[in-house]
């Protein structure tokens, strides 16, 4: 795929990380560009009927009873920079561009009523790569207002931009990549920002990230079943059958596929392994189901009308909504959070039954050499250390929130924490998995007799690749951070 092609439906995480790092294009269909005036149509003419419109004819949340009376214009403007108020480190670019995407996806379904010229105006400003600079605090999840406005800004010609890795004033950026700044119309300013757009946005690459270390996660669990010389039957279907759990069967069946041929159908094995290997059909089971459930959740926040107020057109209405409100996605990255923790738990805990005293015939350690020789055992304190803040993000913040705007806003989700949290436990999740895979490939080293299964040999040949069996002590971290690097590809 070269170009995402918005129709107001289907777009899905995939296409949103494709623009976000890929850097391909976006186009509006004919259809979409029909939609779009149609929608600002309705919002003109009911305008003129004298009708309260939130955000075009009155002020926004506490001065929701203050009218603008005859400055619609000047006042996108004002809403715009009197957002301006986000604070902290900016977004990195593939984020900053996934939420363009994101917000382009929204606009397309039609609702917000924005005038076709600011929508187009915005495409060229993300197929042109200039990236406002958009700080990353200042949203409570009732909408993305405060942030959202570093890209309305830009795109008037304020604040600030980064285009070809420098980071310059808007009005430079614009002029350089060959843009004028945009002019807004009644409710334009709000249309751009009044969504949730960062979230999604965010989510996305979040979501994407999560499915490619799930996998590297089904690896190391695979190779650590071959390193304790784990007892395959546990992956039995009808086992998983006998109790079909989220997503059971079907990551009993994945782990069984990676173990195909190895020796491990033909040894003596226990009868019962630690509930971290035991288990590990129903602990995968609970995080792709998590995962397919946050999925879900950004892509119908990708392709809906979450706009306030909402341009009905088929209805020639244009009413107040609270679609900017996000508790489910919000509550799903939450979920995902602990979906992920736990998980790395389970993964941390086959590195500890790896690396202590001489399970399952083991030398102490994982060291060939043994006597005072530390081997694996020091790695136990980085893994510690590592679920200690993986813990600490895990916990729920969808309850914490302060009334606001003078009462008018008395509830908030706190989905953009939701979701930074949870995307900022992957790294932590990876180096969990480096450490496993590490351990249980120096396990089968230490196993003579031990041939893997076509899977697993593709998982031990990869970590051999970049970390050389452990002879004697050496700085294991090097090889740790190494192998992390490998793992943020697929």
């Amino acid at each position: 795929m070269s170009t995402l092609i918005l129709q107001g439906a289907g777009v899905t995480v995939a296409d949103i990380e494709a623009v976000a790092r890929r850097y391909i294009a976006v186009k509006a269909t004919p259809e979409v560009s029909a939609k779009l005036a149609k929608a600002r149509s309705v919002l003109d003419q009911v305008a003129a009927t004298g009708q309260q419109i939130y955000g075009l004819n009155t002020g926004l949340g506490a001065n929701l009873k203050t009218s603008v009376g005859n400055e619609t214009f000047h006042f996108q403007q004002q809403l715009v920079r009197g957002r301006g108020v986000g604070v902290g480190s900016s977004l990195p670019r593939d984020v900053t561009r996934a939420v363009m995407a994101a917000r382009l996806s929204m606009l397309a379904v039609g609702g917000s009523g924005i005038s076709p010229d600011v929508f187009d105006d915005l495409l060229a400003l993300l197929n042109s790569e200039v990236h406002p600079v958009v700080p990353s605090i200042g949203s409570i999840g009732a909408g993305d207002l405060v942030l959202l406005s570093a890209i309305a800004q830009t795109l008037i010609g304020e604040g600030l931009a980064e285009y070809q890795g420098e980071v310059l004033a808007s009005t430079e950026a614009l002029s350089r990549a060959g843009l004028e700044p945009s002019t807004l119309g009644p409710k334009d300013g709000l249309s751009l920002l009044n969504a949730s757009a960062v979230s999604v946005g965010k989510g996305t690459l979040a979501v994407v990230d999560t499915t490619v270390l799930f996998e590297w996660q089904r690896d190391a669990a695979a190779l650590s079943f071959e390193g304790l010389g784990g007892n395959p039957l546990i992956l039995t279907p009808a086992i998983q059958q006998a109790r079909p759990a989220a997503g059971q069967a079907q990551e009993a069946e994945k782990l069984l596929k990676r173990l195909e041929g190895s020796w491990l159908h033909e040894a003596r094995t226990a009868i019962q392994d630690p509930l971290s290997l035991r288990c590990v059909a129903s602990i995968h089971g609970a995080v792709a189901q998590a995962l397919t459930a946050a999925t879900e959740a950004v892509e119908i926040e990708l392709n809906a009308a979450a706009d306030n107020p909402l341009v009905l057109i088929d209805e020639n209405r244009v009413l107040s909504t609270g679609n900017f409100h996000t508790p489910s996605l919000a509550l799903a990255f939450e979920t995902l959070g602990l979906a992920v923790a736990q998980t790395a738990l389970a993964s941390a805990a086959r590195f500890i039954q790896l690396t202590g005293s001489s399970r399952n015939g083991l030398p102490r350690y994982l060291s060939p050499v043994g006597g005072a020789s530390a081997g694996f055992v020091p790695l136990q304190k980085t893994v510690t250390a590592l679920m200690g803040a993986i813990r600490h993000k895990a916990n729920p913040v969808l309850l914490d929130f302060l009334p606001v705007s003078e009462g008018v806003e008395d509830h908030a989700t706190q989905t953009l924490l939701a979701v930074t949290k949870c995307a900022e436990m992957l790294d932590l999740w990876r180096h969990v998995v480096a450490c496993e895979m590490l351990a249980a490939a120096q396990a089968i080293d230490l196993r003579p007799e031990h041939h893997c299964g076509g899977g697993t040999r593709l998982t031990y040949d990869l970590v051999r690749a970049i970390s050389e069996t452990l002879q004697e002590d050496r700085p294991l971290g090097e090889d740790v951070y190494r192998l992390v690097q490998r793992l943020q590809m697929r």
